[in-house]
């Protein structure tokens, strides 16, 4: 699909996005997740950068990692959430640093920041300032465009055509038909 610059030919449309995927671009480089590019994997935090984050999440007050999830995904108006594949690895390692500490909860567990910890996010301040402002503009962006239906069936077809066409294999005819239907897509998609 050739990618289009300035108007869209009804006044509508791609300038609209502009904010929205600029700031997503800027978060997409900063952050680190589950998404791939290609079969290359993508960061989506900075070295460090999730770390201080979520220090900084449990800087006032003991949570548990869902809340953590959860608190990231509203800040960036649902544009992203870290997996708990990213976010309880982490946690783990904030404890072994001894950054944070675990504490029992009935079954689940709280994480809280140490003395250590607060001296550590003390000391990147700036960097956490930089990085909330970053997800504060994607936030703000996705919500502007209200993107998620979008971003929720990108991931979708993305789903769908690594377990129909490459996890199983897919035959030439089955791989010819979804390329006519991605292209239609694409087709009626860039007339909005």
């Amino acid at each position: 699909m050739k990618e289009h610059r300035g108007h869209h030919p009804h006044g509508r449309g791609r300038r609209s996005w502009g904010g929205f995927v600029q700031a997503l671009a800027g978060l997409g480089s900063a952050m680190e997740g589950d998404e791939h590019t290609g079969h290359r994997r993508r960061r989506r935090f900075g070295a460090g950068e999730l770390q201080v984050l979520m220090l900084s999440l449990i800087e006032d007050a003991p949570l548990h990692g869902y809340a953590m999830i959860e608190a990231i995904e509203a800040r960036t108006g649902g544009a992203y959430a870290p997996s708990p594949g990213v976010v309880y690895p982490t946690l783990t390692l904030l404890a072994d640093m001894e950054l944070a500490e675990e504490r029992a909860d009935g079954t689940r567990k709280l994480y809280a920041i140490t003395a250590k910890g607060k001296a550590h996010l003390d000391a990147r301040r700036d960097e956490l300032n930089a990085l909330l402002e970053r997800l504060d503009a994607a936030g703000q962006a996705n919500t502007r465009a209200d993107a998620a239906p979008v971003w929720r069936a990108m991931m979708n077809l993305g789903s769908v055509l690594k377990g129909r066409m490459w996890d199983r294999g897919a035959d030439r005819d089955a791989m010819l038909e979804a390329a006519r239907i991605i292209d239609e897509a694409a087709q009626k998609i860039e007339r909005l």
